[in-house]
């Protein structure tokens, strides 16, 4: 009797155990909050936290709805004369009461100089909620993989994960991420981890 009673308690430890175990995988691996319905037709949008999301362009519409869902800043780092952009952005961004930034990334040589402006932006007020965006959310996701290591503390998988659902960098953004990522003392290694550039 008192066999079986060790063997049951023994049996009931090793469940608890693998349900703990299986509730912080699922939670770990699902890095991605849920979208408002309101922001899902928004290009490539991510939301990485309460507080933190990147997309592509939105519309003039669509930049209502992200005020409506609590947005305050938004900064954004492609180019203007983008044939996509909204060349009335910063206008409409601040007649709908939020903050508007504008960092000019070149797609084919993008600076650490241009990541920290951004960084130190966010880092000013780490509580405002932001919306990071370009045009595809390529160049976007590629700083807000940048900024969630260096300065959250995400793991480098799971913020990896983020950023290739929208896409793998192409050889200049791989670089560029590296040095980045090098100045901060981190590695870019992990064993989920492909590097490969793409031919983006």
């Amino acid at each position: 009797m008192i066999r079986s009673l060790r063997r049951l308690r023994s049996n009931l430890t090793s469940s608890v155990a693998a349900a703990s175990l299986l509730s912080a995988l699922s939670t770990s691996v699902v890095a991605i909050e849920p979208t408002d319905p309101s922001l899902a037709d928004i290009t490539n949008f991510r939301q990485y936290s309460a507080t933190f999301a990147s997309s592509g362009q939105p519309t003039k519409e669509q930049f209502s709805a992200i005020a409506q869902n609590g947005f305050e800043r938004i900064v954004y780092i492609a180019f203007t004369n983008n044939p996509n952009a909204l060349p009335d952005a910063d206008q409409v961004v601040k007649e709908l009461g939020m903050e508007y930034m504008h960092i000019p990334v070149t797609w084919n040589n993008p600076l650490p100089a241009d990541f920290y402006a951004f960084a130190d932006s966010l880092r000013r007020d780490t509580d405002k909620k932001t919306l990071l965006h370009c045009q595809v959310n390529a160049r976007a996701t590629a700083f807000s993989f940048l900024y969630r290591v260096i300065y959250e503390g995400v793991d480098i998988a799971e913020a990896k994960a983020d950023m290739n659902s929208v896409w793998q960098p192409n050889e200049t953004w791989r670089d560029f991420i590296f040095a980045v990522l090098a100045e901060n003392g981190i590695s870019p290694e992990c064993d989920e981890c492909d590097w490969t550039p793409s031919q983006m």
